[in-house]
């Protein structure tokens, strides 16, 4: 293990995962996302700005049949996504490209994929405190890709009926929704997240199929944390379903 890494775990020590002790950490809208998208059947799936690789591990565990590929700019970041694929055993599965995403078409083929899942920057450039951090300001504001961007390369390797699903800030919402359908991909699912039942929402869980009908099912708001600021028991049974 690298000097500056900490070996943490994931889905209650099933799955270890290599992370910068000072970089940027898997929190906790990764993991709802990887436990939103629905693979269902889907073969290949793609993990747009994988990180350090925690969403493509955990839904190569969730989802043993499929082929997951992650694609990352971060050199280091996909150094430790590699190293943690190994770990897990999951080398035959799990394949961690380094790459730009606003040129998806150097890196794959396009309709190539059933399921492409992403936690894309959440801030544009001159919103709010630019972390110093290079890693953690690349992983949260669009610096090296914006949202539209990550839409585009969705849409490029999404093949027709093919699912794309998204975790993005709540205030930002009308810009996901708007871009999906932009690159043609029509939001089909919903889901608000709230710290607390009277808070506003703070996150948005999308789902979108490329090329799908007009329709939108809103499900009800997930709350994270009961007013003793303990997490729900829907929350919970999430984490440990």
């Amino acid at each position: 293990m690298e000097a500056d890494d900490t070996l943490d775990t994931l889905f209650h020590g099933k799955l270890a995962i290599f992370q910068g002790a000072k970089g940027y950490r898997v929190a906790l809208d990764s993991i709802l996302l990887a436990r939103f998208a629905k693979a269902g059947g889907a073969k290949r799936i793609l993990d747009l700005g994988c990180g350090n690789g925690a969403i493509a591990l955990m839904l190569a565990a969730l989802h043993p049949a499929a082929r997951i590929v992650g694609i990352e700019i971060q050199a280091q970041m996909v150094e430790r996504a590699r190293r943690s694929v190994s770990l897990n055993r999951f080398d035959q599965r799990v394949e961690v490209r380094q790459g730009d995403i606003a040129v998806i078409e150097t890196h794959f083929e396009p309709e190539s994929f059933d399921l492409v899942v992403t936690n894309p920057p959440y801030r544009a450039p001159r919103s709010g405190r630019v972390n110093p951090d290079v890693e953690k300001q690349i992983a949260r504001h669009e610096v090296r890709g914006k949202l539209m961007d990550f839409l585009r390369a969705a849409a490029y390797v999404l093949r027709k009926d093919g699912i794309f699903a998204g975790v993005f800030p709540a205030p930002r919402s009308v810009d996901l929704l708007a871009g999906m359908r932009e690159q043609g991909i029509e939001p089909k699912r919903l889901r608000w997240v709230h710290s607390l039942v009277n808070d506003p929402a703070s996150l948005v869980l999308v789902e979108g199929v490329k090329a799908g009908g007009v329709e939108l099912r809103v499900m009800p708001p997930l709350i994270i944390y009961t007013r003793e600021r303990k997490y729900t028991s829907e929350l919970i049974a999430i984490l440990n379903d």
